[in-house]
């Protein structure tokens, strides 16, 4: 029985990347899960349940609070592992888990959610969070340390898949590796369509800045729409401090709340430029479109007239003219639901599992059967 690992940078939150972490996790009956550090409390049933293996960071601290602020240790963290006598190992890696050693015998493939975000693009991202003059001399050292480390890393891994071609693009760009596009899953089977829509939009996310969700709550105070926000974060306080009275902060709630929010919104509003974007998708399997900013992982997954509608600067005006275009506009919630069953869990499955077949033999005979199936799970909040 060949053996396999999965590699996930930490597990202190359940977003995109721990979606797809699970998903993976599923498809390989058997396999070992790997995370740098775990917050139980923060993962879905099944992550919970898989318990798995971490590293003397888990004894820090607060992880729940502060594993953003460790970033230093990651790397550290992640070369302490020894994966030798894995046959198979695949990491999914938002930064850190493409640096995990290997034996000479083993395969890595490397699930690439995107290159390091503050090491790729410095500036903007200390700008989006406010650092001060001080706080940036500190981190910029630091971060050209980071930048070394990961280049290195990067030439670990077999091979990459990229969850977008604007991922793929960055892999290229940054270390000179190509990679296989395979989209990230939505469970599909959690979302339902309803008759009954209501006068909201809907804004589902983390609350940090890149997300930019202040562009949603002042394009929505500005013309008295209505808008519900559900998601929490450490930008949540300033945010709802520019909020005028037709917006409302519902803080993370569980899946059946967020599905009938979904189902009966007007659209979804996805202000950020994120490298795939699962909400989107998830709320489009609900039958309702999104009004999206023009740029990253939306561009390939919204076609503007079917499921949403493109805002193409990153400013409250341009949003309001594409909140008009999509009232102008009359939708198919059926027609919606089938284009995001496109990305369903069970064809993400498939297709990663071609993948592994054709890139690691010792492994085709466990991918062969796999046949289980996935039940629904937390959402992906961002």
């Amino acid at each position: 029985m060949p053996k396999v690992a999965v590699f996930q940078d930490y597990l202190a939150q359940m977003g995109g990347a721990e979606q797809v972490t699970e998903s993976i996790h599923r498809a390989l009956p058997g396999a070992h899960l790997y995370t740098t550090l775990s917050v139980p409390e923060k993962l879905s049933p099944y992550l919970r349940g898989v318990r798995p293996n971490t590293t003397w960071m888990q004894a820090l601290p607060a992880k729940g609070k502060l594993y953003r602020h460790y970033f230093l240790l990651y790397p550290l963290a992640v070369e302490s592992v020894s994966l030798n006598d894995y046959d198979l190992i695949v990491s999914s890696c938002c930064g850190y888990a493409k640096g995990v050693k290997r034996g000479p015998n083993s395969v890595h493939v490397c699930y690439s959610h995107t290159p390091m975000r503050f090491v790729r693009d410095f500036q903007s991202y200390v700008a989006r969070e406010r650092f001060g003059r001080m706080t940036r001399m500190a981190l910029r050292p630091l971060v050209a340390g980071l930048r070394r480390w990961e280049k290195r890393a990067a030439r670990r891994p077999d091979y990459y898949i990229a969850n977008s071609r604007t991922v793929a693009e960055r892999l290229r760009s940054a270390f000179g590796v190509d990679a296989t596009v395979i989209e990230p899953p939505i469970f599909a089977s959690r979302f339902q369509i309803s008759r009954e829509i209501e006068d909201y939009y809907l804004v589902l996310s983390r609350l940090v800045p890149y997300k930019q969700i202040d562009l949603a709550i002042e394009a929505c105070t500005r013309t008295g729409r209505q808008l519900v926000v559900i998601g929490d974060g450490p930008d949540r306080a300033r945010l709802q401090s520019r909020a005028g009275p037709t917006v409302a902060f519902l803080g993370r709630q569980p899946n059946w709340i967020v599905n009938c929010y979904a189902s009966r919104s007007r659209a979804l509003i996805f202000p950020g430029e994120e490298d795939f974007g699962l909400a989107p998708l998830e709320v489009n399997a609900a039958g309702r479109p999104v009004v999206a900013y023009g740029a990253g992982g939306a561009t390939e997954t919204v076609i503007e007239g079917l499921n949403g509608v493109l805002f193409r600067r990153p400013t409250a005006e341009s949003l309001i003219e594409a909140l008009e275009e999509y009232e102008s506009r009359t939708w198919n919630p059926e027609a919606i639901r089938r284009n995001a069953l496109r990305y369903d869990v069970g064809v993400f499955q498939e297709r990663l599992l071609n993948f592994l077949s054709a890139v690691a033999p010792t492994v085709r005979t466990l991918t062969a059967r796999q046949s289980a199936t996935i039940a629904p799970q937390e959402a992906a909040v961002g």
